[in-house]
């Protein structure tokens, strides 16, 4: 049943990116197969902001088909009133939507609230709710630079904030993941606002797993390199122009699916991962790494030119 779900929902997803991808990538095919034991998640309650589309709805997917209670939030309504009425079907297990913008403090406090008289207290808090476009930095506006900070940065505190002091005061310990990206470590040109707001979501993150561990918390993160999702994509990569240029610098060959990413999500937010606390997971296919190498790029160097420069290299003579 989970395997049928999960095809149900991205399986057109991902037979676009098996099409879009290197020879390589045949070595490591896609599973968007639940991968924790049913039930896992039984008797819990999940909070996934940005949950209408994209990961959130793959993670929400999944933690309900796991047995978790899940409540899905965003500014967009009738989105999440879709998402949350298909994946109770396919799950049969029944998803509440609640209207969010985590920017307002008061519009978090009516959604949590709203969490917490239908199923309780959460005992998952996703954090994925984002804003994010390309653009040169001297092209920014003021606005520009404050709604992409106050969604990511300011909208998870808002939610954390909200959640944990609840469940501080309820003697309750929960499982907090966040969703940032692979240039929240290193930063990046036409991004700012974004890597920005999304290192300073890490180092909210690895604040609170040392302070608030005590109060049963436990908090990690995910960067996920590209994975084709329709939001994210369109305001990435408009034209479809860098996307063959991605897939070449990930030596896995191929981007990633939102299934990949929900059954990491949920290892994490599960209780096999309670001793995971403070931890950030590169989940990107060797992108990261193969794009800071500074000789990565010899991978282009045909056999016969390697031949041709080792026999430089022999015949020079001193230092």
């Amino acid at each position: 049943t989970s395997t049928f779900l999960l095809s149900t929902l991205f399986g057109h997803g991902t037979n676009a990116l098996c099409c879009s991808s290197t020879h390589q990538a045949r070595f490591f095919p896609p599973s968007d197969k639940v991968m924790l034991l049913p039930g896992t998640f039984k008797n819990k309650v999940a909070f996934i902001t940005g949950g209408g589309t994209g990961l959130g709805k793959s993670m929400t997917a999944t933690l309900s088909a796991l047995g978790a209670e899940c409540v899905i939030a965003s500014r967009k309504l009738d989105v999440l009133k879709q998402t949350a009425e298909e994946i109770s079907h396919q799950t049969c297990n029944k998803v509440y939507a609640v209207q969010c913008d985590v920017r307002n403090p008061a519009s978090v406090k009516a959604a949590v609230d709203y969490v917490v008289d239908h199923v309780g207290l959460p005992d998952v808090v996703i954090n994925n709710a984002a804003g994010n476009f390309i653009s040169p930095s001297e092209n920014l506006s003021t606005n520009a630079w404050k709604t992409i900070t106050d969604i990511v940065l300011n909208g998870t505190a808002n939610v954390t904030l909200d959640i944990g002091k609840r469940l501080i005061n309820a003697d309750k310990g929960a499982a907090f993941l966040a969703i940032t990206t692979i240039y929240a470590e290193s930063g990046s040109g036409f991004v700012a606002p974004s890597a920005s707001a999304k290192a300073g979501v890490e180092a909210l993150c690895k604040s609170l797993a040392a302070e608030w561990g005590r109060y049963g918390m436990r908090f990690n993160v995910i960067q996920p390199g590209p994975i084709k999702t329709k939001g994210a994509f369109s305001r990435m990569d408009p034209t479809g122009m860098f996307e063959k240029s991605m897939i070449e610098r990930i030596p896995v060959g191929r981007l990633g699916t939102p299934g990949e990413i929900a059954n990491l999500a949920a290892y994490l937010c599960s209780d096999y991962a309670s001793w995971v606390s403070g931890a950030i997971i590169r989940m990107d296919g060797g992108e990261y790494v193969s794009m800071a190498g500074e000789f990565n790029g010899l991978k282009m160097v045909t056999k016969e030119e390697w031949a041709t420069m080792e026999a430089m290299i022999r015949s020079t003579k001193g230092s």
